[in-house]
């Protein structure tokens, strides 16, 4: 059965996901079967060098633009062929070179209308998300990686993405503007002799990884996992062996560092000639394997652990699960909360509670908020992180707190969830939101309301510690008579948190226009017939 026929089956769907990146213009088709399962049909790459442009002039020239639309159009015919043709089996994403550009927006809209598809412009955050989802398999099928630090990385021709892993989990993540085309952009400037370039790129990359050193404090084994296609092709011409599917190959620094001086060495023309590789292949190879080079020096790994894992493998896996979070990834995102909280020595016990407490208002008032799932991730992480302002200062802690969780580096959130959970940690405490603020004044209405909802909920749960005793675990939501009775079982004196909520409650009321009152049990209540929340 071949694949035009495939997709009118109703157990296998065919996709097909266009990544638009720095250097290139690549799309993969594949199957999706009945049980998520992904089967790849067919990759193909184009060479359009957005990132030229970008990293020089700032924005994208328009015979570039044009370029990347003859490649989408062709792409577009063969997703034809595929019979690929409604809007929610098809996604466009684009990465840094488009991201930084000051036309990005122009870009966009002209290959809107040139071609039918929408491009969808990445931030750093959602790349790691994606590209998790797309190394899950991978580590599924290497437990040992589970047992060590792992190091997950991918060099870009603009930025070099990081993912720490703990056992599987996500520690920490981050994008350095270091890029393999982003960097010798800024050599192109000078004039420096071969040997002298090199030396500086060194200088450069070791300068930019810095960061690097404060990550390492373990005694036991350090893993680097490394992605893309330069290091698949040094594995390729040392080796003489292919990467496979959830397969890692091992490739020891002696063999990467002569390899990278022997393609350092050559002119572009001359790795063209020897390897058949493209020129804008050849312009870059020499660049990347030396970030990766210096990256595993750094980390003093005696080999790097080379995957064939890409960013289009996590995008076919977002449409293959949903790209709602899956349970598995808010808990990485929780984790990435602690993380930082500990940064700045958040105090655990009262910050655990709050984010419970926050949990159970959540769920118990759904009929009330409406809000969906999501939206409970990211009132758990502003309750855990709603006092890291302390770090700073007592005064204006709530002020601090908004700076701390916007500039902090939260993995899976993107800039928009991060400016929503700094909003409901900032009004923790003190004033209610005005359209005055900034931030919440840039809003559509319905994150202004549904920052207003979470952060008035998460007074009423900072309110019930009070005490910062942790002695109201369960609570019970029930509304009577036009109020909203909490009450709290197993718990005789709530007179400290009585007042505190007396203080607290007046954000709630003012937003879901209820009264509440906080009560150690619920006596003889005229319950509405639909009020049990």
């Amino acid at each position: 059965m071949n694949a035009l026929v495939r997709n009118t089956s109703s157990l296998i769907r065919t996709v097909a996901v266009i990544d638009v990146g720095t250097t290139s213009v690549r799309m993969a088709i594949a199957e999706i079967d009945s049980g998520s399962n992904v089967r790849i049909l067919e990759s193909l790459e184009q060479a359009v060098t957005l990132g030229n442009d970008t990293f020089t002039t700032g924005e994208i020239a328009r015979s570039t633009i044009e370029e990347c639309v003859a490649a989408l159009k062709s792409y577009r015919r063969k997703l034809d062929e595929y019979k690929i043709t409604q809007s929610e089996d098809i996604r466009v994403v684009a990465t840094s070179a488009v991201r930084e550009a000051t036309n990005r927006i122009t870009f966009v809209d002209r290959i809107f209308v040139a071609t039918g598809l929408s491009v969808e412009t990445l931030d750093a955050a959602e790349i790691h998300r994606i590209t998790y989802r797309g190394v899950q398999p991978m580590l599924a099928a290497q437990p040992e990686l589970f047992q060590a630090l792992s190091f997950v990385t991918e060099i870009g021709g603009g930025n070099t993405e990081l993912l720490l892993l703990k056992t599987g989990n996500v520690a920490y993540s981050y994008a350095f503007r270091l890029g393999s085309l982003r960097l010798l952009e800024s050599m192109s400037k000078f004039n420096f002799a071969r040997k002298k370039r090199q030396q500086i790129m060194t200088t450069e990359i070791r300068s930019q990884l810095e960061p690097l050193a404060d990550l390492i404090r373990t005694s036991g084994p350090v893993n680097m996992v490394a992605m893309g296609g330069d290091i698949r092709f040094a594995v390729g011409q040392i080796l003489k062996t292919h990467v496979g599917d959830d397969e890692l190959v091992e490739l020891s620094i002696e063999q990467l560092s002569e390899f990278t001086e022997s393609i350092l060495s050559e002119t572009e023309d001359a790795l063209v000639s020897k390897y058949q590789i493209s020129y804008q292949e050849a312009e870059t190879l020499g660049s990347a394997l030396l970030i990766n080079l210096i990256m595993a020096q750094l980390l003093e790994v005696p080999r790097i652990l080379v995957s064939d894992v890409n960013l289009r493998d996590g995008l076919l896996r977002d449409m293959a699960d949903g790209k709602d979070w899956s349970d598995e990834f808010q808990i990485q995102i929780i984790r990435s909360a602690w993380e930082l909280a500990r940064k700045y020595d958040v105090d655990e016990d009262h910050a655990q509670s709050v984010a419970q407490l926050s949990r159970q208002l959540f769920h118990q008032l759904q009929g009330e908020h409406e809000l969906d799932k999501r939206y409970e991730t990211l009132l758990y992480v502003a309750a855990i992180l709603h006092e890291t302002g302390a770090y700073i200062s007592m005064s204006g802690v709530h002020k601090h707190s908004m700076y701390l969780i916007m500039n902090g580096n939260l993995f899976g959130l993107t800039s928009e969830d991060l400016r929503f959970v700094a909003l409901v940690a900032r009004y923790h405490r003190r004033a209610m939101p005005k359209p005055s603020h900034q931030a919440y004044g840039s809003m559509d209405r319905f994150q202004r309301v549904a920052v207003s909802k979470l952060a008035s909920m998460l007074r009423l749960a900072i309110a019930m510690d009070a005490s910062r005793t942790q002695r109201v675990k369960e609570i019970e939501c029930v509304r009577s008579r036009g109020r909203i009775v909490i009450s709290v079982p197993n718990v005789d004196d709530l007179s400290v948190e009585q007042i505190a909520m007396r203080r607290n409650r007046q954000f709630f009321e003012s937003i879901f226009g209820v009264d509440v009152l906080l009560r150690t049990q619920i006596k003889e209540l005229n319950v509405e017939p639909s009020a049990q929340l």
